[in-house]
């Protein structure tokens, strides 16, 4: 009988060949899509920060992010003795995630460059990168970002808060704000009764002296269901004064120093977001300042959701760009049937459609980001990202996971286990669709705007008119709008369909005006003149592929 092991030995059973190297990259360099719309939108200026961001996240912060979401958040209640603390365990992969953000302005960036047009365009392409290593570490940063304007609701806060918030600096510690030069700002809003509907809130706020009003401390008593973010230093919440439902800024210390009276139930256990602590509080006489006018906190913290909303655009973005490059840095090194996967006609015709798809969402993302940018200084701007950050958060949010999964079959099994990162980016994926008001509510917020607001509908159509005549598709596709539009009837019901419509005219105009008409036709003739399917991977054949797979991801093959 012949010997297993002589017939073995002449087998080589772990060689490893037709695999893609492990994948290192510049996410800014390689990115000719995202240079292109910074320049546009005005922020070209900062492109030597943008440039510095670019290499730690396709390199340093890709494994750190695998640390932080491999090693969840814990909830510690108690100290050793007994005492109540309430503290966030977090890995030190996290903490350099976080660090690395603020130190290169993802949550400041647009606050310490304000005067210059095109800071928040800037600092949108850097929480674009940021999104691309990390997803949960965004939701502190973000929130950090966004709380700027509702603070500035209250002079005497904003001056003490603002700089700190605006730092570059990263604090981890446990300790009172005012001793750090970095603070991290979270939010409370929905409570388990109401959701999204905040008007119903039952957390109650008692004035704790005997004036009443902006600036002025109060005693909370509640429950918030989702409270994001719980080691921040602060939190903006809604609760009910003698007035009505008013803001509050919430510290995690007094101002004498003793740790508030914010008792976290437990964190959530979530489908993603897993490096990110999401939690459930009830609070016991927590101490608060009023932001804003009483009676008037959703007004105020609004301003804050507004700017949170524009991010869950910008993150979804980042998403979808990480996950296209992914797919694209495999199929460049995998071969099959004799040909790399790149270069496999319906391969190429899916990378290529999910390339343009990426692009009309970011271009989309940008020119939102720039009508916040300008919306201080121009009421045409402000007007327009009233009603174009809803129109995008709805649809830019509702495409992500679809991409991802495109993106994980583009690697087969490969793409479903968790040493690809494609498996987190899938559980990612409906976050920013459910946060800061899920789809139904940024179709009622669009309605609401365009029946309201003559100047958000105004600007909204302006924007559409700029690109008349840009492509025969475009135009049709116009002119429906417009009939819905003037349509009443039922349009609740149907708002859906228009946001939808909205969405991808705006895309096309903003590709259009762009000027590089391979592929803005390219996107009229699928997205708007019926030559696609249902699904990725149905351009039609003679669409410029190979043109829109290096503009999103122009690594170099050797």
């Amino acid at each position: 009988m012949t010997d297993p092991h002589s017939i073995a030995a002449g087998f080589v059973t772990h060689e490893v060949t037709n695999q893609p190297p492990p994948l290192v990259y510049d996410a800014w360099k390689t990115d000719t899509v995202l240079r292109e719309v910074v320049a546009r939108e005005g922020g070209g200026w900062a492109e030597a920060d943008l440039a510095k961001y670019g290499p730690l996240v396709g390199g340093e912060m890709q494994q750190l992010a695998v640390l932080a979401n491999e090693n969840k958040p814990k909830f510690r209640p108690f100290d050793r003795y007994g005492h109540r603390r309430d503290e966030v365990e977090f890995h030190p992969a996290y903490h350099r995630l976080m660090e690395l953000g603020m130190a290169h302005g993802v949550s400041g960036f647009a606050w310490r460059n304000e005067e210059k047009p095109g800071a928040h365009v800037a600092r949108m392409a850097l929480f674009y990168l940021h999104n691309q290593a990390d997803q949960g570490t965004s939701c502190p940063l973000t929130m950090t970002y966004a709380c700027v304007p509702a603070l500035r609701h209250q002079p005497e806060l904003a001056r003490e808060w603002v700089p700190r918030v605006a730092s570059a600096t990263y604090d981890s510690r446990f300790i009172p704000a005012s001793r750090k030069t970095g603070n991290t700002v979270g939010m409370g809003m929905t409570e388990k009764q109401g959701g999204s509907d905040v008007r119903t809130n039952t957390t109650r706020a008692q004035r704790m002296g005997s004036a009443r009003g902006p600036g002025q401390p109060y005693a909370l008593v509640g429950h918030k269901w989702f409270f994001s973010a719980p080691m921040s230093d602060a939190f903006l919440v809604l609760a009910q004064a003698e007035g009505g439902i008013s803001c509050f800024l919430m510290p995690r210390f007094t101002p004498d120093g003793e740790l508030n009276a914010i008792h976290i139930q437990r964190l959530k256990d979530k489908l993603g977001d897993w490096s990110n602590a999401s939690s459930e509080v009830e609070l016991h006489g927590a101490f608060a300042w009023m932001v804003g006018e009483e009676g008037r906190g959703v007004a105020t913290i609004l301003e804050m959701v507004a700017m949170t909303r524009q991010d869950c655009m910008i993150g979804s973005s980042g998403q979808m760009r990480q996950a296209l490059v992914q797919a694209l840095h495999h199929t460049r090194h995998r071969t099959a049937f004799g040909k790399r996967l790149v270069d496999q006609p319906l391969m190429r015709n899916v990378l290529a459609d999910l390339a343009l798809e990426s692009e009309a969402h970011l271009t989309l993302t940008a020119r939102v980001s720039r009508a916040v940018d300008a919306s201080p200084r121009d009421a045409k701007e402000a007007a327009f990202a009233r009603i174009a950050t809803a129109v995008g958060k709805y649809w830019v949010c509702k495409r992500t996971p679809v991409f991802v999964n495109e993106a994980q079959e583009c690697l087969g099994g490969a793409g479903y286990v968790e040493e690809a990162n494609l498996a987190r980016l899938y559980r990612q994926a409906p976050l920013n669709s459910i946060w800061e008001g899920s789809g139904n509510i940024q179709c009622l917020d669009v309605l609401r705007a365009a029946s309201r607001e003559p100047a958000s509908r105004e600007a909204l159509f302006a924007e559409l008119l700029a690109a008349q005549g840009g492509h025969a598709a475009y135009d049709a596709a116009t002119a429906r709008l417009h009939k819905e539009l003037a349509n009443t009837d039922s349009m609740e019901t149907r708002s859906r369909f228009i946001v939808e419509g909205l969405a991808i005219a705006l895309q096309a105009s903003l590709l259009i005006r762009a000027g590089n008409t391979a592929v803005s036709d390219a996107f009229c003739e699928s997205r708007l003149g019926g030559a696609h399917g249902q699904t990725f991977g149905t351009l039609p054949a003679h669409a410029p592929m190979q043109a829109l797979i290096e503009r999103t991801f122009s690594e170099e093959v050797k």
